[in-house]
């Protein structure tokens, strides 16, 4: 008889697939998790929690899991309720506030695995990692690239990405993360990465700074590098940690 995961097979063990189902996954931010929340449900983890206070744009719909008609609702209550319209039966929970120092300890908890993809307007996201790391929590980072989809995994009792943090203000940090994957590839002449260093050069003359260029392809690039590596996290294999990352893309295949 067939069930909603019986595609699955081959690659996921019936005992495996059980392992996913009962993993708690958190998601900081739903504008690039809300892709990731859905790739990891159809996967088949069903304990999902979305934390996110923001409001859906219609600039969020060239690459967010959203359609029209959901501008101006909230992003943590409408991807819970797309994600329970693929499966009735998954266990999603939402929040319709945004985390900051007085409801992190609240809001940063049960969880197995947690998804940082908020924005860095402040050092709400590091506080996040932090919070994570005093509960023994993986914390996984992914970055929109454009053409291109990058995660860092933070282990709570590895480096932290505060650590790398040159400049004191948080709001730059997204731009330093990209210039830092950008000379770790120079450094070590990965020639997959060279398409990037383009694009960090026209974002420093991009005179619209304040709102990020993202497109739809590096967002669903990413939920897969970012449930991927969940996968390998809750199986035990080892993973890639920061300062090093995960980064694909098409473009690679030019070099």
């Amino acid at each position: 008889m067939e069930s909603l995961y019986s595609r699955n097979r081959i690659y996921i063990s019936p005992e495996q697939q059980e392992k996913i189902k009962n993993t708690r996954i958190l998601l900081g931010g739903a504008g690039l998790g809300s892709e990731i929340a859905e790739c990891a449900l159809r996967l088949g983890f069903e304990k999902i929690t979305i934390i996110d206070g923001d409001r859906i744009e219609l600039s969020n719909l060239n690459r967010q899991n959203y359609v029209g008609e959901d501008i101006g609702r909230f992003k943590a209550e409408t991807l819970a309720l797309r994600l329970l319209s693929i499966n009735p039966d998954a266990d999603i929970s939402f929040h319709n506030e945004f985390i900051d120092t007085e409801n992190i300890d609240r809001l940063v908890r049960n969880c197995d695995i947690a998804v940082n993809a908020l924005d860095f307007k402040d050092d709400t996201p590091l506080r996040f990692d932090e919070r994570c790391s005093q509960l023994g929590i993986y914390s996984l980072h992914p970055y929109n690239f454009g053409w291109g989809g990058m995660l860092m995994i933070v282990s709570p009792d590895g480096l932290s990405l505060r650590s790398m943090m040159k400049d004191s203000n948080p709001k730059n940090f997204e731009l330093k993360m990209a210039e830092y994957v950008d000379g770790y590839s120079q450094f070590w002449n990965i020639p997959e990465n060279k398409w990037f260093h383009n694009v960090i050069t026209a974002y420093s003359l991009d005179n619209l700074k304040s709102c990020v260029p993202q497109l739809s392809i590096g967002a669903w690039i990413t939920a897969g590098l970012t449930v991927n590596a969940m996968v390998e996290l809750i199986f035990g294999h080892e993973v890639k940690l920061c300062p090093k990352f995960y980064m694909a893309s098409l473009l690679s295949d030019r070099n």
